[in-house]
């Protein structure tokens, strides 16, 4: 499958280095680290070293004593993926929050970053500047432009306006995919070969970016079992057999 069809551009030498980077806990690596994984993957040194300052002078990198570290707007970015890897847990009050904004007139680039920070929140979009989402997650602070309120649903039955607010009957398709493909995939991974990161590493990307956009219901609101949660469980193995070769492969260094 290609890197269109899994939902990713074509990587890079930027975006290599920020997927890898968005996997680390912390999101960190030596220069080594890096300079490891541009031989992987056939990057000129030249080139991630260019790349690397570019990073730094956009504000999504930091040099550190020997290395980089991602700072900035992509640390929320890293909190929502973070949350997408964990299921979201069974307990649910039947809660909603609701967000709505309030200011009569926006910049362009203020509306793509509410934009963006209500998909980080797994916010749904009603209708433009209103937005839900089952209150067993944590919702978006409101502030002088955004009103933002938790509390019972009325009047609406709550499996048919989850409905309205994901396309549900798709993302559990999506989800049923990318899981066929992870397994197709994990035994390179286990077998340690590292030119088995540089044919994994889009599939991991785009699992991620799934699972980012994902929006964690309650049972209650969805099929059961969800694909998303069997495709979550599974992951969970794949991502920790690429972790382990890609620790192994920088600890080695270029061959």
């Amino acid at each position: 499958m290609s890197e269109f069809e899994l939902g990713v551009r074509p990587l890079n030498t930027r975006s290599l280095v920020l997927s890898v980077l968005l996997g680390q806990d912390p999101p960190a690596l030596s220069t080594r680290a890096l300079m490891t994984l541009a031989d992987v993957f056939g990057i000129a040194p030249g080139t991630m070293r260019t790349a690397l300052s570019r990073l730094v002078a956009t504000g999504e990198l930091t040099a550190t004593d020997g290395g980089y570290r991602l700072v900035g707007r992509l640390l929320e970015r890293k909190a929502a993926q973070d949350i997408g890897r964990r299921p979201a847990g069974r307990s649910w009050d039947g809660q909603w929050h609701v967000a709505i904004v309030t200011v009569a007139r926006r910049t362009v680039t203020e509306r793509r970053a509410l934009r963006t920070h209500m998909a980080n929140m797994r916010m749904g979009e009603l209708r433009p500047d209103t937005w839900m989402r089952p209150a067993n997650l944590d919702g978006p602070d409101g502030d002088d432009g955004l009103a933002v309120v938790r509390g019972p649903l009325t009047g609406e039955d709550p499996v048919a306006l989850a409905g309205r607010l994901w396309p549900l009957g798709e993302v559990a398709g999506r989800a049923e995919l990318l899981l066929t493909l992870v397994e197709r995939a994990l035994p390179e991974l286990e077998e340690g070969r590292p030119e088995a990161l540089a044919s994994t590493i889009a599939l991991s990307a785009g699992v991620v970016r799934f699972l980012r956009a994902e929006p964690l219901l309650p049972p209650d609101l969805t099929a059961q079992p969800w694909p998303p949660d069997v495709l979550r469980a599974r992951y969970l193995t794949f991502d920790r057999a690429f972790g382990r070769l890609l620790a192994r492969t920088v600890r080695a260094g270029p061959g």
